[in-house]
């Protein structure tokens, strides 16, 4: 078990597949991560030394130092700094309901969504999303006497 960016990864795990259980780093970065370091994604997450899991860490906290392309990054021009920026670990979801609580405050259609419960995407509602008693056709209760 190797510990990177404060996530504990499985040893026997390849390098990009380890790299993929930090939450907010997907195939792709975990890729361009190896490629900009110059590490074979096949290498195995326990053969790395102290050196290679700082400098991993050091890609992931600012990875436009190394040359990573912005479009990789999963939040764009923050609307709090107007930087682009690329989140990991438990700034992803702390970062997620900030936005949600905004949208509530300012009473947006997400936000108002959000708050009731509802669907947010315009998926559909009229049969799924349902919570409770089932609703649908109920049979009649089959009696004793024939047809009836």
């Amino acid at each position: 078990m190797v510990r990177i960016a404060g996530t504990t990864c499985d040893g026997k795990l390849p390098l990009v597949q380890g790299l993929r259980k930090i939450e907010g780093v997907g195939l792709n970065f975990a890729k361009a991560v190896t490629t900009v370091l110059g590490l074979s994604p096949w290498l195995r997450v326990g053969n790395l030394t102290d050196e290679q899991i700082s400098k991993i860490e050091e890609v992931l906290r600012d990875p436009k130092k190394y040359g990573i392309p912005v479009w990789m990054f999963n939040r764009r021009i923050d609307p709090r700094t107007g930087r682009d920026l690329h989140l990991y670990g438990p700034d992803v979801r702390i970062t997620e309901r900030f936005d949600i609580e905004l949208q509530k405050r300012i009473k947006s259609w997400k936000g108002v969504r959000h708050s009731l419960g509802l669907k947010v995407r315009g998926q559909r509602t009229r049969t799924t999303g349902r919570t409770g008693t089932t609703v649908g056709v109920s049979r009649k209760a089959v009696s004793g006497k024939p047809g009836g």
